[in-house]
């Protein structure tokens, strides 16, 4: 019996961890459910997140330099995101920081909102929720908003990056392109021999960074990976060329000077049902 009651006392620690670890997961689900909905413009999905006594507030400093905190309605809220519009109302969450007592939680989250591909502001957003018998719901959201000091989306930043690099090849800045790489880079072309360092690259592409584009290829589908202390970045995506579907893959750093490209690998698609002809063509090649 002893036994028994020394094992109970041991394990409850981890029930309760693992009980209110439920809860939090719970509490935040919400909380992204609503960004998810914001993303999809559904104001469908975004009302039943809502307790019936809902309010929104903004902390903020006026122009006149007056504090200032303002109320809004939650329908008014609710029918902004319905209302179609053309740019995705984005706000990317950094962190969240989570308490819960009883039926009662506080969520906080650093933001930077975007409206399509524009940063608008950022901020913290403060979370009041309600454990009803629905379920959480949330009572209240009080927000900060600056324009200054923003922290930016890394998958963005990467994004522009990359764009910025392949549109740079397509205009023949040199400048751009190699800039975006860091000084021991790593080029893997479609040919078996071509790997180059960065500065091999730039010796041996200069007869077409002196024409008007050296090349254009259009990318597409990127997907993008990081590491968790998010100093690395690995991708893939879709690329098209003159050589037909490419496919890109690739590895970034965060150095002092910001994301540069530290690892490309650039590979032509060939399709399955061709593969027999295409090992043909190389079979031919080397006779």
């Amino acid at each position: 019996m002893k036994k028994q009651f020394l094992l109970c006392f041991l394990c409850l620690p981890f029930l309760l961890t693992a009980q209110n670890s439920s809860e939090q997961a719970a509490v935040e689900q919400v909380v992204k459910d609503l960004f998810d909905a914001m993303r999809a413009g559904d104001s469908s999905a975004m009302r039943p997140l809502f307790d019936p006594s809902a309010r929104l507030q903004s902390a903020y400093t006026s122009k006149e330099g007056k504090a200032v905190l303002k109320g809004g309605e939650i329908e008014g809220f609710i029918a902004s995101i319905g209302t179609p519009h053309e740019e995705v109302y984005d706000e990317h969450i950094f962190s969240y920081r989570t308490e819960i007592e009883g039926r009662l939680a506080t969520v906080w989250t650093d933001y930077t909102f975007y409206v399509g591909e524009k940063l608008s502001h950022c901020g913290v957003n403060a979370f009041h929720l309600f454990q009803s018998e629905a379920g959480w719901k949330i009572t209240q959201i009080t927000d900060t908003r600056r324009r200054k000091n923003c922290e930016e989306d890394p998958r963005r930043i990467i994004h522009r990056v990359m764009d910025q690099w392949h549109l740079a090849a397509a205009k023949a800045d040199e400048a751009v392109f190699f800039g975006s790489m860091t000084e021991d880079a790593i080029y893997l072309g479609t040919e078996g021999g071509e790997r180059w360092l960065r500065d091999e690259l730039k010796k041996w592409s200069e007869k077409y960074f002196a024409k008007d584009s050296a090349w254009d290829f259009t990318p597409s589908n990127r997907v993008i990976y990081f590491t968790e202390d998010k100093t690395t970045a690995w991708f893939e995506e879709d690329l098209a060329s003159w050589m037909g579907p490419c496919r890109g893959s690739g590895v970034l750093a965060l150095t002092e000077e910001g994301w540069k490209i530290k690892h490309y690998n650039l590979a032509v698609l060939v399709p399955n049902d061709k593969i027999q002809a295409f090992i043909k063509l190389m079979e031919e090649k080397e006779d």
